[in-house]
């Protein structure tokens, strides 16, 4: 089940638990139960003066298996193998359950301690998806630190009845006491403010008592941790409000072509991104999305930005940093059928699709390349692209080409994904040539067409192209004095994350260079006693 290398990386973490607990493993006489307990006797073999296994556990879903503290309460059990990307998962679960102590920051494990209800959560997962550790760790976490709150990790491909049954074509994806809470990416921080009704207006207030920033960042991605960076070696006040820190990256599955980085993967990224920008005292306000930029009400003024939330931040000067976000394709059914067969990532949810037939809109890079992806997990792909030739790159074009599995129309545009029952049986589409309107009958579509700038805030204060992007000129500069741009949200071509990264560094630099030209304030004088 486990190489030797990894047997003995594995034992040296466990080395780290310090509490003793039981695994009460459910087991059948199935292939899975035999690899699921060889596992964790692999587990148990390793640290066994702390750790039980037992094999008698009555759960009915099998192989599975409980995490269980000496004299705690605690509920967190895994249905399947998590392997793949949930290895990770599996180690955390066991250490922080053995008493080693997460990594979170502690005002929010303190949220959850005080979580107060009945919190039965189910979290659906498939090996591949490189979206789902987050979700696993956090409601993993929760599970630990809380005996009200109870987590079942459920592996997709291994329950395919359940994930049938629930209709289930996109992961990860979470029930709360039944019904559905939430699905894509989820952080710790996310999920708990969903739970706790009062977090807002706490967050808020703690907000507007801050002091004015000499820079303000508004987005977290590549652009924004590149611009955090430089502006705070200036040794100046930064801050960085974030949606959700690393951006359209942490959607990303591979990297492989930034600069003296060979390989890795989007969420490992944005984890490299934010814990730089914590080296340097940055911070970081994640949860945040701007609602709204304040000009200076005179010259030389502070600009404000105020956040969904009610809060409002004040800043000498603004960076926005606000990426992009998947372009939707806007025709019927797409919305309805949204996780119910319509998907954006090929890497999270293929899986769910094996022995499927699907459709991927969209002839770019990005659109080939998932249809590749897909081609060697589903039973057929049919491509669809609305131009006469598909756009990606030559390679990737003679690549797909190959594969006996797929179809490709060119100068089809898309009219309609139809659907019954609730989830996805077809897509149709017109040819732009014959005019001609066609169906095909499938049971997934997956779009793949590019992005569209988050400014929609914007709109009114900062010009903005004909596509949404922030006009900006060669430094960074929009037409507000003081607010500067960087990365996709901007009109600087090319949307990669050297760019973005690039842009940041070039905005921080302009925003430093604006502050150091600017009137000095001259102190009040003394007032005579």
């Amino acid at each position: 089940m486990l190489d030797d290398t990894l047997k003995a990386q594995l034992g040296a973490y466990l080395e780290r638990v310090t509490q003793p607990f039981e695994i009460v493993a459910s087991l059948s006489d199935s292939e899975s139960s035999r690899d699921t307990l060889e596992l964790l006797q692999t587990i148990q073999g390793l640290r066994s003066d702390k750790i039980t296994l037992k094999t008698d556990g009555q759960d009915a879903r099998r192989p599975s298996f409980s995490l269980q503290r000496a004299g705690s309460d605690t509920s967190l059990r895994f249905a399947g193998l998590p392997l793949g990307h949930e290895f990770t998962s599996l180690v955390l679960a066991l250490l922080w359950t053995g008493g080693h102590p997460p990594k979170a920051e502690q005002d929010v494990m303190e949220q959850i301690r005080a979580l107060d209800g009945d919190f039965n959560f189910e979290v659906y997962m498939s090996l591949t998806c490189h979206n789902c550790p987050d979700v696993v760790q956090a409601l993993s976490l929760m599970a630990i630190l809380n005996p009200k709150v109870k987590t079942t990790v459920i592996e997709g491909g291994a329950f395919q009845d359940e994930v049938n049954a629930r209709e289930i074509m996109a992961v990860p994806i979470v029930f709360l006491n039944g019904e559905v809470f939430g699905s894509g990416r989820m952080t710790l921080e996310e999920i708990v403010a969903k739970l706790d009704v009062n977090a807002d207006a706490r967050e808020a207030a703690k907000l507007n008592a801050k002091d004015p920033f000499d820079v303000l960042i508004v987005g977290g991605g590549p652009a924004g941790a590149a611009a955090a960076v430089y502006a705070a070696r200036k040794g100046i006040r930064v801050g960085v409000a974030a949606e959700r820190f690393g951006g359209q990256v942490n959607d990303t599955m591979a990297i492989e072509n930034y600069i003296s980085v060979l390989e890795t993967d989007g969420p490992k990224f944005a984890t490299a991104l934010e814990a730089q920008v914590r080296h340097y005292d940055v911070d970081i306000m994640n949860l945040q999305r701007a609602d709204k930029l304040i000009p200076p009400a005179e010259p030389n003024g502070l600009l404000q930005v105020q956040l969904a939330n009610g809060a409002v931040l004040s800043a000498r000067s603004v960076i926005l940093s606000t990426g992009a976000r998947w372009r939707n394709v806007n025709v019927p059914g797409e919305a309805e059928y949204r996780n119910k067969g319509v998907a954006y990532c090929p890497h999270c949810d293929g899986p769910l699709f094996k022995g499927k037939r699907v459709s991927v809109i969209g002839g770019g890079n990005s659109g080939v390349e998932a249809a590749i992806d897909l081609a060697g997990v589903v039973q057929h792909v049919t491509l669809i692209e609305f131009a006469d030739a598909l756009k990606a790159d030559a390679v990737l074009v003679s690549k797909l080409k190959s594969l006996p599995n797929v179809d490709i129309h060119v100068n089809a545009q898309t009219t309609e994904i139809t659907g019954a029952n609730g989830k996805v049986n077809g897509l149709s589409y017109k040819d732009r040539v014959s005019g001609d309107v066609k169906h095909i009958e499938l049971e997934g579509v997956f779009v793949q067409i590019g992005l569209v700038p988050n400014t929609e805030f914007l709109k009114g204060t900062v010009e903005l192209s004909r596509f949404g992007e922030i006009e900006v000129d060669a430094k960074g500069h929009t037409n507000v004095p003081g607010v500067f741009a960087a990365g996709d949200c901007t009109t600087v071509p090319f949307k990669q994350i050297v760019i973005a990264a690039g842009e940041g560094s070039k905005a921080a630099l302009s925003a430093f260079d604006h502050l150091i030209r600017q009137p000095v304030t001259a102190p009040a004088e003394a007032v005579p006693a």
